[in-house]
């Protein structure tokens, strides 16, 4: 399976701007640029988005995962915050965090923990970022 999106970008980087988009059409020509990436400008950018895959790729992963072990979420929220800082050569991104809030009926925390960090190591968005990646998990009642 592959999935594809595209990027345009004209002009220079502070000046500069471009469009993403997505083979499904989700985003298509959503503006990027220096001001929305490491300013407050408007539009998207790649960290974003990474954060928005990261906590889509591990939410689903986790609902697997759960599935497998007996259990059904009523709901699992993720919101992922992906860092990206200034290094020796350049940027980079160096950590993501997920903070999970997740009810499920008939789980302890403990197996609750259990499952999702194996879903944090599991995701493939999490194999893909090869960074630092924490969590923390809230089990609701």
């Amino acid at each position: 399976m592959i999935k594809k999106a595209s990027a345009v970008w004209k002009g220079s980087l502070k000046e500069g701007s471009g469009v993403l988009s997505t083979e499904t059409g989700v985003l298509r020509d959503a503006p990027y640029g220096f001001k929305s990436r490491f300013e407050a400008g408007p539009g998207t950018n790649p960290e974003e988005l990474i954060a928005a895959a990261h906590a889509g790729c591990f939410s689903m992963a986790l609902s697997l995962i759960l599935g497998e072990a007996g259990f059904t979420a009523e709901k699992i929220e993720t919101h992922a915050a992906v860092a990206i800082e200034k290094v020796d050569d350049g940027f980079a991104i160096t950590s993501s965090h997920l903070d999970l809030a997740a009810k499920i009926p008939g789980i302890d925390q403990a197996k609750f923990e259990e499952l999702a960090e194996k879903a944090k190591s599991g995701c493939p968005v999490s194999k893909a970022l090869n960074t630092k990646i924490t969590m923390s998990a809230r089990l609701e009642t």
